[in-house]
Formats: structure tokens, C-alpha cells, sequence
């Protein structure tokens, strides 16, 4: 199970910020060479390593966080794409997933990591006494249940909004230049709390 990350820019990141705070490896990618990234990757943790494009797309499980106009360009790199998994975090105006899924052949596609601002996404997600909501859609069962574990282990709690038509429509930029109801809304799932022991006194 490798995990990549395609763009480099303040989503990109975000995200790579988010595994170097639980020690997961993460590889960077974007249009500049892995020596232009280098400086920034060091910064935000050992973890975030910086590859060419070829390698990054060899993983697993790739976020994609490049310009929306710019993920036809990485979906050409491959032929097929059958057995990754392609997080979609970004923001197309009145443009659904399923067009990304439709260039990603034989990809899993999830949406999902999108309707936050980067710097909020940067931020521990472990705040106000719970944890910050990722939303996340796919017409994928299996795939959103992966990533959402994914999100999990990242610290954040994942909440599925269902297909990329129908759930992935409220984190969707629409036509009109405005935003579904849920872009930009920053919700924490608070943790349950532990019930007290109470020890008898004999």
C-alpha cells in the first residue's frame, strides 16, 4: 500500500502535512523536478518524500490536488488506472467527479478532502474536543470505506455523503460560480465521552 500525492501547491500541502503528523509515508509529485520540492517537503516532515510524477502514480492511493484542468494532463500517464485508487480534492466549477472518473480509466474514484480551505486542512484535526469532518463520495462502496479509514488514521472523521451525483454534489463548485452547502464548512464530530469508574469502599 503505497500513498501519493499529485500537486504540490497549498492543498498538496495540506495533506502532506496532515500524514507527517502521524509518520506515514507520502509521496509528492507535481510539474516541477523533486529537487524544487525538496526544500518545502523537509519542512513539513521526514515522511514526505519528493518523486517525479512517474513514480508518485505507481502508488496505490493518489490525492489528486492539482488545478482541476491539470488532471487530464496526469490521467494521461497511464493507459489504465484499474486497481488505484484516485482521491479527487479538487474544485471544478459545475464540473462532478465523474468527469475526473471518466478520465481516470478503471480507477476508483473517491471525492472527498475538497470543501476545506488549506490552511484549515493543514491544521491538527484534532481540535475542540473532537475531530474535524472530511467528507467523502464515490460510487465505489469499497473505495470510500478505504479512504475513509485512511481519513481515520490521519486524525480526521470521515462522513459519507454517498454518489458522486448525489452526495458529491453538496461539496461540488457550481456553474453559477457558487459553492454546494457544504464547501467551506469547517464540523467537528465530537468524541463520545467515557463513562466514570466509580470504585466501591469496602
Amino acid at each position: 500500500m503505497g500513498y501519493a500525492i499529485i500537486g504540490f501547491g497549498a492543498v498538496g500541502q495540506a495533506l502532506a502535512r496532515a500524514f507527517a503528523r502521524k509518520n506515514i509515508e507520502v509521496a509528492v509529485a507535481s510539474r516541477r523536478p523533486p529537487v524544487a520540492l525538496a526544500p518545502q517537503a523537509q519542512e513539513i516532515g521526514s515522511t514526505v518524500v519528493p518523486t517525479t510524477l512517474r513514480e508518485a502514480i505507481k502508488a496505490d492511493t493518489i490525492f489528486l490536488a492539482v488545478p482541476f484542468q491539470g488532471h487530464r494532463e496526469v490521467a494521461k500517464n497511464l493507459a489504465s488506472w484499474q486497481g488505484k485508487t484516485i482521491v479527487d480534492a479538487m474544485n471544478g466549477f459545475g464540473v462532478s467527479s465523474a468527469v475526473v472518473a471518466q478520465a481516470f480509466q478503471g480507477a476508483r474514484l473517491v471525492k472527498g478532502f475538497n470543501h476545506l480551505l488549506a490552511r484549515t486542512l493543514a491544521a491538527d484535526p484534532n481540535v475542540k474536543g473532537g475531530r474535524r469532518v472530511v467528507f467523502l463520495s464515490s460510487d465505489d462502496k469499497d473505495a470510500a470505506a478505504a479512504v475513509a479509514a485512511l481519513a481515520e488514521q490521519l486524525g480526521f472523521a470521515p462522513v459519507n455523503l454517498g454518489k458522486l451525483e448525489e452526495g458529491g454534489a453538496l461539496v461540488q463548485a457550481r456553474e453559477d460560480k457558487s459553492w454546494g452547502p457544504l464547501i467551506f464548512q469547517d464540523l467537528f464530530k465530537k468524541e463520545p465521552e467515557r463513562p466514570t469508574t466509580v470504585t466501591a469502599r469496602s
